[in-house]
């Protein structure tokens, strides 16, 4: 089952946020922890969704980024200074990343790229909502144990989409946020997302493969429950396949990255949702992935 509208998952998972932007709240027995960072834009959203599932904002204890991408941490400034005793927890990269001037500079630009393109900059304004960076107060390393008012939660280093991606696995529900790590729901298909390195996303899927996955929760639409909780992995691993073979193919004929980028992408986006990510930003994965194809297993000669 498809589950990307904002509600409950299980007694014990919230989803919350938007179709294409989500973020998920674990329920302990006493307290609640955050998952996933999502884009700025959904925090009225957020704000909304907390009212009507009656969440004691008193008790969300932990706000956990899987990575450090624009739209995967982007309302994590707001709600740090609406809950300040929350603890900001990441990788030691991601830590790295979000003290680094320039990467964010290019998190808060993105994230007001997309207030703007929502219409909501008056609603931000209002709330105060501006990208002033991340303090991360806790690092996290694979193998960690987290509780979270009761709850097990396991860290799993999983780079390959970024150089910071971890994922959690929740063992008393079989659930597994893997954020873009696992890939991205694609409607029926799953989109590779292999933009730092292909062949450390592959072994990352493999890796989370080897958990008892009932519910594979990502942070762009939605979660899978049941068989297509049970089989999204799969997928996603056929889909890597598939696509580094287009990918290697591409390249090898035209020996020229940015054509590559072109034609992949225009074949990508025929199939893609309606609300997918806009061609812009597909071409900027397919073209990332193509320079590591370039680099590692086809030579050195690039445009």
């Amino acid at each position: 089952m498809i589950m990307d509208t904002p509600g409950w998952i299980t007694e014990r998972i919230l989803l919350l946020g938007r179709r294409e932007s989500c973020v998920y709240l674990i329920k302990g027995n006493d307290e609640y922890a955050l998952i996933g960072g999502g884009t700025a834009y959904i925090i009225p959203d957020i704000l909304d969704q907390l009212k009507r599932f009656d969440v004691p904002e008193d008790q969300i204890g932990r706000m956990i980024i899987l990575h450090a991408h624009f739209d995967h941490c982007g309302i994590i400034p707001f709600f740090k200074k609406r809950w300040p005793w929350a603890v900001i927890a990441a990788s030691v990269r991601a830590q790295v990343l979000l003290s680094t001037p320039k990467v964010v500079q290019s998190i808060a630009k993105l994230n007001q790229f997309m207030i703007s393109s929502s219409g909501r900059d008056d609603v931000a304004r209002n709330l105060g909502i501006e990208f002033l960076g991340i303090t991360t107060e806790q690092v996290l390393k694979d193998g960690d144990t987290l509780m979270c008012g009761g709850m097990r939660l396991e860290v799993i280093d999983v780079p390959g989409h970024s150089s910071c991606s971890l994922a959690v696995y929740m063992p008393e529900k079989k659930a597994l946020f893997a954020s873009d790590a696992g890939g991205i729901p694609f409607g029926d298909n799953v989109f590779t997302a292999a933009n730092s390195n292909f062949d450390q996303y592959m072994i990352s899927l493999d890796k989370m493969s080897g958990y008892d996955v009932d519910i594979h929760l990502a942070e762009h639409y939605g979660a899978r429950t049941g068989t297509d909780g049970r089989e999204f992995l799969q997928k996603a691993k056929a889909s890597a396949i598939k696509t580094r073979k287009i990918l290697e193919d591409s390249y090898a004929r035209t020996r020229d990255i940015a054509q590559s980028t072109e034609e992949i992408t225009k074949i990508l986006m025929v199939d893609s949702p309606v609300d997918f990510f806009p061609m812009e930003v597909v071409a900027l994965v397919v073209g990332q992935m193509l320079a590591y194809i370039a680099k590692q297993k086809l030579g050195p000669n690039q445009s």
